[in-house]
């Protein structure tokens, strides 16, 4: 154990506030982040089938209801393996992906709260911006994945993936970092700033009026609050991502203008249903991965604060 090692370390020393150390605070982040990939990998799978099925085989836009069908082709002919495809880079990517963005997110929460007390925005544009270099690749390469998926029924290898891009010095793995930064940043100000705030307030009202809702219930309800700000924030730039991102490594890349201009070509020929392609979807995506990150947060940081009680570790 790093605490017994390390054990006048800051970083490990339980805090009286909450009962557990920034060390287990950010334990409990990435046991959340694993709960909820597990859980909604099905879900993500499913919703960029239906973003990479806007376009027919010669380029052309395709109305979201054949992409909807295209997309449930692919599962009903291979659900097992299109529920599972893109799992494998996004569990690795728990660690590669979340550590850079919740050791930013806390290490500034941490110094801002020493300094001025208060914690949220700030630090979710800071972790936001500094992560996404470190987010990207995993990112594209769970694309890529699906990309192949979608096209031969076998998810493409990582190390495939690899080779590829190191024939261009790794670029083609920072595909898409500019619309990351901003998804990046609206999920972490309604997910992990916005959503546990409306929770707690949800929860105080539901004490106040003795409904006998319990905590599991009331972070459904507060994510399903979120969901569709969320969503309206972030599905114009997953689409810039799908659309830059599953691109082959091997073509040319498509840039973030270009990128925009399919878009804006998609909304003139479908309107909104252009625009927001898997929107219902990904509501309902964003209601589970919420739902899921935060309960598994909170049994994480449970267990932690339980583990030190018993202990005897929190401060008096």
């Amino acid at each position: 154990m790093l605490s017994t090692v390390f054990p006048n370390t800051e970083y490990f020393q339980v805090k009286k506030k909450n009962g557990v150390s920034q060390a287990e605070m950010m334990a409990g982040y990435l046991g959340g982040s694993a709960f909820q990939t597990v859980i909604d990998n099905p879900v993500t799978a499913y919703r960029q089938l239906i973003q990479q099925f806007a376009k027919g085989d010669k380029g052309e836009a395709v109305d979201p209801k054949i992409s909807r069908q295209e997309a449930n082709k692919v599962f009903k002919r291979n659900p097992v393996g299109a529920s599972l495809s893109g799992l494998a880079p996004r569990l690795v990517g728990v660690g590669f992906k979340r550590i850079p963005k919740f050791g930013f997110l806390l290490g500034i929460s941490y110094f801002m709260d020493n300094k001025e007390g208060k914690v949220g925005l700030v630090a979710a544009t800071g972790a936001s911006i500094a992560s996404a270099p470190f987010i990207n690749p995993i990112r594209m390469i769970e694309k890529q994945q699906r990309a192949e998926f979608k096209a031969t029924g076998v998810p493409k290898p990582i190390m495939e993936i690899l080779k590829e891009s190191a024939t261009k010095n790794f670029k083609p793995l920072f595909r898409g970092t500019l619309p990351l930064m901003g998804h990046s940043l609206a999920s972490a100000t309604t997910g992990l700033v916005g959503q546990p705030q409306l929770q707690k307030w949800i929860n105080s009202k539901i004490n106040e009026s003795n409904l006998g809702i319990g905590q599991f219930a009331a972070n459904l309800l507060s994510s399903a609050a979120v969901s569709p700000i969320y969503i309206l924030m972030t599905n114009p730039l997953s689409r810039l991502e799908v659309i830059m991102q599953t691109n082959s490594i091997k073509g040319k890349s498509i840039s973030l203008g270009e990128a925009i201009g399919t878009v804006v070509q998609d909304s003139k020929e479908f309107g909104l249903r252009g625009v927001f392609r898997g929107q219902g979807i990904g509501i309902a995506k964003a209601i589970v991965s919420l739902s899921m990150f935060h309960q598994g947060r909170i049994w994480c940081t449970e267990y932690f604060r339980a583990k030190n009680e018993r202990l005897g570790r929190i401060p008096m």
